[in-house]
Formats: structure tokens, sequence, C-alpha cells
């Protein structure tokens, strides 16, 4: 129930003592001023001082006025002194921030489980008007972890940020740099990354990445590419122990995550947790969508997302290519090409994009691949159908993926013999690295971060001439 205050309680009392006293004071001003004047009248400088006593009086108000212009009633200047802000949700309001003089941080502080310990966080931030945009609270057994999405004046530093914090009850404080993704309330980001997860399995190693920030996660199969058992999965319950997790994958294995700058709390965990069970419960799938296009000769191919199902198909493929473009792709024996393939077509470590002609045999393969918190791109284009523009065609929307899933660069691995992928990776337009060892060399992509499904040079609608 709302309380309201009635209007004629918010008037003072009238109180006729106080009449009374206003009124002897008046009469006493009054003989007082009379007693004065009569006596500066009939003294022999009495005109003298009437003057003097007026210029005095107009001296002392002219001061008094330009002192309190100056010291009681100016406005504070741009980003001194302290500014009351309470904690916010939203954006910024303040009417003198300029946007371009901010910048936005994510800041973990651990707190004692108190009283008054936010408050004393809050007074810390608003004494360098520092925003609260977001917060959340982790609880953990001794204490509780707030983090923060913080937008500050430019001219604070992460140090002394940092330093009042501590000043305020925080410690093992984090802090880096966030961008307009972040500005994302968590219920809504986690639900935007269950529906991606439901909708494609290649998603979950990137929803894991989103949901906890910047972390390593490798994806380890019951079984290695050899045949060989990789080792005790986790349980079904999973293990979180300090800076990493693992978490029983669905698909057999496990799923490691890793952290080293910041240990997951048990909120993390269970978010982490929910998200492998959906990606369970609604088993294997990826989206279906494919693209016609047709070749400066006038085939038709099309280029689709492929799993495990194309497994057969790829196999004939890698029959119908020649050792050394086996060789260029694998980089070792040509005998164990084919044991790459599972592997490589579970969406549990990557995307794999499928070329196929109008009569549906499989002609080339692109690979995006999860490698811990990197990612690689592979080519292999079946031997008869090269140098026809279909590896620029995968590659360019391959990187477009790797834009979409906000990756910071991709690499390339092959042999510095290999001309065409050399060509093939400057064709995208992007800053490139290349660092060579013993006739491997290793092309590395610079992708320009910008807004998901931020357009580039090339897109999926484009054949390569």
């Amino acid at each position: 129930m709302t309380h309201v205050t009635p209007a004629k309680s918010s008037r003072r009392p009238h109180h006729w003592r106080r009449d009374l006293v206003e009124l002897a004071a008046l009469f006493t001003a009054v003989a007082v001023a009379d007693a004065l004047a009569n006596m500066i009248a009939h003294g022999p400088d009495g005109a003298v001082l009437l003057v003097g006593s007026a210029v005095a009086l107009i001296a002392t108000t002219v001061f008094h006025t330009w002192w309190a212009r100056r010291h009681g009633h100016a406005p504070p200047a741009p980003g001194g002194g302290p500014v009351a802000a309470a904690p916010a949700t939203g954006p910024d309001t303040r009417d003198s921030a300029d946007p371009g003089d901010t910048v936005i941080w994510r800041m973990r502080t651990t707190v004692r489980d108190e009283p008054g310990s936010l408050a004393a966080l809050c007074v810390a931030f608003a004494a360098h008007r520092v925003d609260i945009l977001t917060l959340q609270t982790h609880p953990l057994a001794d204490g509780t972890v707030d983090e923060f999405l913080l937008r500050a004046p430019a001219t604070l530093q992460a140090k002394d940020l940092t330093r009042e914090v501590a000043a305020a009850g925080g410690g093992s404080t984090w802090i880096e740099r966030a961008d307009a993704h972040d500005l994302v309330d968590t219920p809504t980001r986690v639900l935007g990354l269950a529906t991606r997860t439901a909708l494609d399995a290649a998603e979950l190693p990137l929803a894991l990445r989103q949901l906890l920030g910047r972390c390593t996660i490798r994806s380890r199969p019951a079984v290695s590419v050899t045949g060989r058992s990789a080792g005790e999965g986790a349980p079904v319950e999973g293990v979180l122990d300090g800076t990493e997790m693992r978490l029983r994958d669905p698909n057999g294995g496990s799923i490691s995550v890793e952290r080293p700058y910041l240990p997951f709390t048990p909120t993390e965990f269970a978010r982490a947790r929910a998200l492998v069970e959906l990606d369970a419960r609604l088993g294997p799938r990826i989206p279906r969508s494919q693209d016609v296009l047709t070749l400066p000769e006038g085939e038709e191919i099309t280029v689709r997302r492929a799993d495990g199902d194309d497994l057969d198909a790829a196999l004939a493929m890698h029959g119908r290519c020649s050792e050394r473009t086996l060789g260029l792709r694998y980089h070792g024996p040509v005998d164990d090409a084919d044991r790459y393939l599972t592997h490589l077509l579970s969406p549990r470590f990557g995307r794999t994009l499928a070329v196929q002609t109008s009569s549906g045999r499989l002609i080339a393969l692109g690979h995006l691949l999860w490698d811990g918190d990197e990612t690689e791109v592979a080519l292999i284009v079946e031997d008869g159908w090269q140098r026809r523009g279909i590896g620029s065609e995968l590659l360019g929307r391959l990187v477009a993926l790797a834009v979409e899933a906000r990756c910071g660069s991709v690499y390339a691995v092959t042999q510095a013999s290999n001309t065409g992928m050399v060509a093939t990776m400057r064709d995208l337009g992007l800053p490139l690295d290349y660092q060579i060892d013993e006739g491997t060399l290793v092309i590395t992509a610079r992708l320009e971060q910008g807004p998901v499904g931020a357009s580039l040079p090339f897109g999926p609608g484009r054949a390569e001439s």
C-alpha cells in the first residue's frame, strides 16, 4: 500500500510566541538605530561617519556577492567532485556525459557477505562518476562475488578503479574492457544462447565461451582419431575445480573449460551444466539450409552444412583425390587421412561446409574448427574441381561464420609450397600474419570485430571466379 502524506502536514506549525520574539527584536533594532543616528548627527563629524558607513556597507555587499558566486553556487567542473549515483540497470542518463569520453568495464570482486558491503562499493563508484549498468551476485561459502558492468570516464584507469574497490572492501578484483554486446542483461543473453544451442549442435562450445567469458574450451572424445581411448570422461554431475570445470559430453567423452585468470563460481557451473543438459536432450542436429551457386563455367553447385551423415560421401571423395591433395590437407601419411573424418564432421568440434554437384556427389569440404581459444580453417577440394573458385567460396563463408561467432582470428596450417591456399587467404582482404617452420606455414587472419553478422567483403551468396 502506498503511503500518502496529507498536504497540510507539510506546513510548519504556527507558534504565537515566535511572533512576539520577532516583534520585540524589531522594536529593539529601531531603538538602537535611533540612538546611533542621534549620536552621529549631533557629533562634530556626523556627516562623514554616515557616508563612510554607507560605503562600507556597499563594499561588504559586493564582496559577499562575488564570494558566494565563486564558491557557493558555481556549477561543478566537468569530471570533478562527487556525484551521487544510484545503482542502475539501464544506460547512463547523466546530461553532462559525453558518450565519447566513457568506456565500459566488466569487473568482478569478492566482498564479505554482510550488510553494507555493496553500499561501500557503490559509494566508491559514485565518487568517481562511475555508473553501474548491470550487477550479478554469485554466492560463495565465505563471501559473495559481485560482477559489475560499469560505465566510467575514459580518464579513469583500470588500476585506479581497482585500487578504489580494494579500499572499499573488495578483494581478488578482476577487470577487463567490455563492449556493446555485454549490455544485454544476463537472462536475455542466457536465453539467446540456449536458443542458438537448440538450433545447432555446433553452437554448444561457442555458447559456453560466451556465457563464461574469455576461456579455453576443449572437447575430448571418448575414442581418439587413432582408435585409442582418450581417457576417463567426466561424471554425469560434472566436476568444478577452481579455474577448471569438466562436463560430460552427450556425444561421449567430456568437455573441458579452463579460465586460469578467474575461478568459476557455483552459479556459472550450474548455468554451464544446464546448457549441456539441453544439448543432450535435443540430440544431434544441424541447420539444413543450403545455397545453390553457379560457377563461371555454368555448372551448379550446392553449399550446405555437413555432419556425420556425410561420412561415406567424404570417404568416397578421399578416394578420388590424389596423394598430393591429401598430403597438403592433412600434413601426414595419406593412409591416415580417412581417420580424421569422423572427428572433423562432428558438430562438437566445429562447423563443416560441404560442396556437392547437381548429381549429389561431394567434391569439397571446408572446416571451421574450435581449437581451444583459437579457430582453425581447413579446406580440401577434389582435384578435378580445383582452381574454379570453390575454395575461395568455402573460405569466405567459413570466415563469415567465425565473425558471427565473435572469433578474433582464424588460422590455416599448410605447406609453404601450397601457393593456392596462400592466394586464397590473401583474397580475403584481411590483415595476415605468416609463420613458417621447416616448410610448415601458418597463416593467421585477424578479423575485424564488429556487430554479430557484420558484412564482410565476401558473403554467403557470392560465387568466386
